[in-house]
């Protein structure tokens, strides 16, 4: 199976990227508000089939369904593990949200870029210059500030240590889904690819769903869920394009800036709904971590970028291997 190469066309990819940091920001805050009154089995089934729902009705309008055709068994293999990953992500970042904070959350699930950023070199041998690699070095140390600044302002506690390392496990199996679906993008169209995940996530998750309890929502909480089922559409379907026009190593330190923008919506929340939403506590040492971040992603990015216009000026940069056979997915 050959392996995908991205389009070349960065500044698309940074700006879905960048759709994608941001609905990312804020679904921890909507997720961690709608868990007072659902479970989150519920909550994720809930998600997943309104995402298999809307995104399914699209491709049926525009004739996409007909991709799964021929597909080979390792291909179909693929498919399954990645929904079976991101299953797995959607369950154990509520179960760790429920016990942590959304700061908390967002800062350790920054762990999965960070390996999806690993993956792409070892596995996709994409090319990262050292300034780059001092970028990313940059990322991982402000997420350890920021957590041990985190940790000793929660006190610690079992529960917290508990949600902490459920999230971990959640960013290890989202990075395995990433990297599998970016190689599903030889033969598939990415709304193809989350299609199929939605579709087995909602049939899977089913079984251990109360829908039920959907009826004892209030009007702000169903806005509340709505609003999560609908971010899930929106920040997929940016990511996986994101990782059609540019590298996944890139993509993944755009995707760091993620706890910092949602720590400022946790402020802005509060501050115009303070029984809503409780305010973060950061000290030095996590302000400290939050700029390393964000100079470490910026340090990656724009070396990137610059490094992209150059190599696009060398050789025709190549949207995939069958990318002549596949229709165009919408921009």
């Amino acid at each position: 199976m050959a392996l995908h190469q991205a389009s070349g066309r960065w500044r698309l990819g940074l700006a879905l990227a960048l759709t994608t940091a941001a609905c990312w920001a804020t679904l921890p805050v909507a997720l961690k508000f709608t868990l007072d009154q659902l479970d989150a089995y519920t909550l994720t089934w809930f998600r997943f089939l309104v995402a298999a729902l809307g995104l399914g009705g699209w491709l049926a309008w525009r004739g996409g369904l007909g991709q799964f055709g021929g597909l080979r068994r390792s291909q179909w293999a693929l498919l399954s593990l990645a929904a079976a990953m991101l299953i797995g992500n959607y369950v154990f970042y509520l179960v760790g949200l429920d016990l942590t904070t959304p700061a908390t959350a967002q800062l350790l699930i920054q762990l999965a870029p960070l390996l999806m950023a690993v993956g792409g070199v070892l596995v996709f041998r994409e090319r990262y210059a050292f300034g780059q690699w001092l970028g990313l070095a940059l990322v991982g140390v402000g997420l350890w500030l920021f957590f041990r600044d985190q940790w000793s302002l929660q006190a610690g506690g079992a529960a917290y240590l508990r949600g902490s390392l459920v999230i971990v496990l959640g960013a290890v199996v989202w990075a395995i889904y990433a990297l599998a679906q970016k190689q599903l993008l030889n033969r598939l169209t990415s709304p193809a690819v989350l299609l199929f995940v939605y579709v087995v996530a909602s049939l899977a998750l089913l079984p251990l769903a109360s829908p039920g309890r959907l009826a004892a929502l209030d009007a702000v909480h169903w806005a509340a869920l709505l609003y999560c089922a609908l971010n899930t559409l929106v920040a997929y379907g940016a990511f996986a394009e994101a990782l059609a026009h540019w590298e996944a190593s890139r993509v993944s330190v755009v995707l760091a800036l993620t706890p910092i923008l949602t720590v400022a919506c946790v402020e802005v929340l509060h501050a115009l709904a303070p029984g809503v939403v409780a305010p973060e506590q950061i000290g030095a040492v996590g302000f400290v971590g939050a700029f390393l971040v964000v100079a470490g992603s910026a340090l990656s990015s724009l070396l990137g970028n610059r490094r992209s216009v150059t190599d696009g000026g060398s050789r025709p940069a190549r949207r995939e291997a069958s990318g002549a056979s596949r229709p165009t997915p919408p921009s």
